[in-house]
């Protein structure tokens, strides 16, 4: 009887342990950096607007999940998801190897590439010989920072890491950058096709380095959360099969983000 008693009050407990880590997800907070328009940013009424905005909401909609967002750097995403602040990271991190290492991905979101906008007639172009003693704007914690630092810096190029988009291209403007590297729909939607950005062009072409690039974006989670990911890949799955994906897509975008 003992015994019997013994091994029921194993598995209540088991039980109980289970039944306190578990969660519901009926709430979903999302990190998010919103200077990085068209996927995420602050519209005049000062809500968030966007690709990855609209992207994130039907996810929970689709799980039956309040969706709450949370602004953060970028630079410090990743810590702040470990440190529990949030659940996903929602703003545009592509999927790399370095930062597979320390959290999990959802399912592809999309996939764009990486580009250099400079003045026009500048003549640069994004190579080592080309930007040598040229300052280059990249946004703090991005693909694109470990990228000009990987392969220009060593070789004489100034890297200067901002805390969010619109800080690079406000000193691009000033003068005080000859370049800017970043995602290139962001580039031409946010900032070429705008007053802003008329007298700047893309120099050259998209730059390739899967290692340090990526494989497009996800929505990066704790590893620990696999419930919250198999929710969210189904939802993205669900997205794409019924179309839904395309309706946001074609709200923001006239080409196919989601790439190969």
């Amino acid at each position: 009887m003992k015994k019997l008693l013994a091994v029921l009050t194993v598995a209540l407990l088991a039980t109980v342990s289970i039944g306190a880590h578990a969660k519901d997800w009926s709430t979903v907070r999302f990190g998010v950096d919103a200077s990085y328009p068209p996927f995420e940013s602050k519209g005049a009424d000062g809500k968030l607007v966007g690709f990855d905005i609209d992207i994130g909401n039907e996810i929970c909609k689709r799980m039956d999940a309040k969706c709450v967002w949370i602004e953060n750097d970028f630079d410090g995403m990743i810590p702040a998801l470990k440190a529990k602040k949030f659940d996903g990271v929602l703003s545009s991190m592509s999927m790399t190897p370095q930062r597979a290492e320390q959290i999990a991905f959802s399912s592809k979101l999309f996939n764009t590439p990486t580009r250099l906008v400079a003045k026009k007639g500048s003549g640069i172009l994004p190579t080592a010989d080309s930007l040598k003693g040229k300052s280059i704007g990249v946004e703090q914690g991005t693909i694109q920072e470990t990228y000009a630092k990987t392969y220009w810096e060593p070789k004489g190029a100034k890297v200067v890491p901002y805390q969010n988009q619109d800080q690079v291209y406000a000193d691009l403007l000033s003068g005080r950058l000859d370049t800017a590297l970043q995602d290139a729909v962001q580039a031409e939607i946010g900032f070429l096709k705008t007053s802003r950005g008329a007298g700047f062009e893309f120099v050259g072409k998209d730059l390739v380095d899967p290692k340090i690039l990526g494989s497009g974006a996800g929505i990066g989670m704790r590893k620990e959360d696999t419930d919250l990911k198999a929710k969210v890949d189904k939802a993205i799955a669900d997205m794409i099969k019924d179309g839904t994906y395309k309706k946001i897509e074609k709200k923001y975008f006239d080409f196919d983000v989601y790439g190969s």
